[in-house]
């Protein structure tokens, strides 16, 4: 039989793989559709500022399992949310024998007025005594509202009186004088437009004046604000050929300094990723790994806390498919739309427009997206459900993490059996499997040059999320994971931040 909970409850809410967190069961907002399917309550987690719809089978009573809870989770965030509800319980305690000696007080008064008042000799009443407990301006109080649960501010309603950023140095905003250098002058909109932006810069106009033609051909805009997260490797070029296009962009970086060039090219720079969010219509993310991208989204100030009905958030990150469907139903509780996105190419390709795009998810969101598409890639595909495009992108960078081995292999032996890694170059460029690839990373192999343009760090990490996917399928993978233990290899010999083709230096 399901368990019954009542609004003001305490419980412990579980959401997909994160582990059990304190809430309370509330009321929802009236703009917040409860899910179909399983019976399910609308939770507001201490601690984070966060809420959603939670399934019943994953929600149990506080008290009863606290001992158990607190035991398996040790982390700082965990216990500064345990402190909130004893926080929270304390003042409700507080209020109820408030209440009670209110009711006592009452009772005093109605008893009192059973009883004749003394006069005085000349037959009148005598006054009641006053009291004064204060003298000044200590005297004056001044009735302030107090909310229900100060721990549970749905942050788009907060905004006004809250502190803009956070206590993580993740999320939280850079200080004034990081951006101080760079600022050209502030400017602030309301909600109709960017909220509590910096604009660097010359103005968004003049980027919407200039040419709109993309290497990719005449792209109209869509007329929507689109927010950027994340500028790596990648997510430079990208965010670039939206500004080229004439698109509306917000951005946002962990290193501020990385936003200063695209706000002077007319983008404007949201604190925290939540504003971002919450201030654009749609929201890129392109992050390093599975890890970060929840980070993301979780954490303090993170996507989630920006996301109410109608917001879009598209992860163009590679990620395992377990981590995006996870995303996915944490975005979609909150009334948000969510489309997987993760990109196939590398700096130069993000840079010249030609990447490709393995989408899965909000189909509609999906063609919404097109301008957006057609400004950073040649050609998107829509695989489906959340995550098909995962397991797509993990499956052809498997294949280009095990080529690129093979092919730093063959030079090396060429090398050793007294050949020329010249003539193989050219040999292998006009054979059967001559490509830009082939070309660019044996190159660099030859001229002993580096510079990151597929991370390999980020090779190997894709690399060991197909294998372990393909153990979960139960389908073997050996020969990816004998390229995986040479990238391993290469990444113990510091050249982690280099391009792939810097795995050749195990065989030196």
């Amino acid at each position: 039989m399901a368990a019954h909970f009542k609004i003001g409850e305490l419980v412990w809410g579980k959401m997909g793989k994160y582990p059990p967190w304190p809430g309370k069961i509330v009321k929802p907002p009236k703009d917040m559709k409860k899910p179909k399917g399983k019976p399910c309550y609308f939770v507001k987690f201490f601690g984070t500022e966060d809420h959603a719809w939670i399934k019943v089978d994953q929600l149990k009573p506080f008290q009863p399992h606290k001992e158990d809870m607190v035991k398996a989770n040790k982390s700082k965030r965990f216990l500064q949310a345990l402190d909130a509800v004893e926080e929270f319980i304390n003042k409700k305690k507080a209020a109820a024998s408030g209440e009670t000696a209110k009711r006592g007080k009452k009772e005093e008064q109605k008893e009192d007025k059973n009883v004749t008042p003394k006069k005085s000799p000349a037959g009148k009443k005598v006054p009641e005594a006053l009291t004064t407990t204060a003298i000044g301006p200590a005297a004056i109080i001044k009735r302030t509202h107090v909310k229900d649960d100060p721990h549970f501010r749905h942050f788009l309603l907060s905004q006004s009186d809250k502190p803009s950023g956070s206590a993580s140095s993740f999320h939280a905003a850079p200080p004034p004088s990081t951006l101080q250098a760079a600022c050209a002058h502030l400017t602030t909109a309301s909600e109709t437009g960017v909220t509590n932006h910096v604009t660097l810069g010359m103005p968004l106009a003049s980027v919407q004046a200039a040419d709109t033609t993309a290497a990719n051909g005449n792209i109209t805009p869509i007329d929507k604000r689109i927010g950027f997260l994340g500028l790596g490797l990648m997510g430079c070029g990208m965010v670039q050929n939206l500004l080229k296009t004439g698109h509306n962009v917000t951005v946002w970086s962990r290193t501020a300094s990385k936003c200063d060039i695209f706000v002077q090219d007319g983008a404007y720079l949201g604190r925290t990723p939540a504003e971002v969010v919450s201030c654009c219509d749609i929201t890129l993310a392109c992050i390093a790994d599975p890890a970060a991208a929840k980070d993301l989204v979780l954490g303090p100030s993170g996507v989630l806390q920006g996301i109410r009905p109608g917001k879009c958030y598209v992860d163009m990150s590679t990620v395992d498919p377990e981590t995006a469907v996870d995303i996915s139903e944490a975005v979609t509780l909150r009334g948000g739309r969510y489309l997987e996105a993760p990109v196939s190419g590398n700096k130069r390709l993000s840079e010249d427009g030609g990447l490709l795009v393995l989408a899965a998810g909000d189909r509609a969101l999906y063609d919404e997206c097109n301008s957006c598409f057609q400004a950073i890639c040649r050609r998107a595909f829509y695989l489906g459900e959340v995550g098909s495009a995962a397991r797509m992108a993990l499956v052809v960078n498997m294949i280009l993490g095990s080529f690129m081995t093979s092919l730093a292999e063959g030079f090396s032996l060429a090398q050793r059996c007294g050949l020329s890694q010249q003539t193989l170059l050219d040999v292998l460029s006009l054979g059967p499997i001559g490509s830009s690839l082939v070309e660019q990373k044996g190159l660099g192999i030859l001229q002993g040059d580096y510079e990151p343009n597929s991370s390999l760090k980020h090779v190997q990490k894709d690399l060991r999320l197909a294998i372990a996917m393909g153990d979960m399928l139960h389908q073997q993978t050996p020969v990816a994971a004998a390229a995986n233990e040479m990238f391993k290899k290469a990444k113990s010999l510091d050249q982690s931040e280099n391009d792939m083709a810097a795995v050749y230096r195990v065989y030196e």
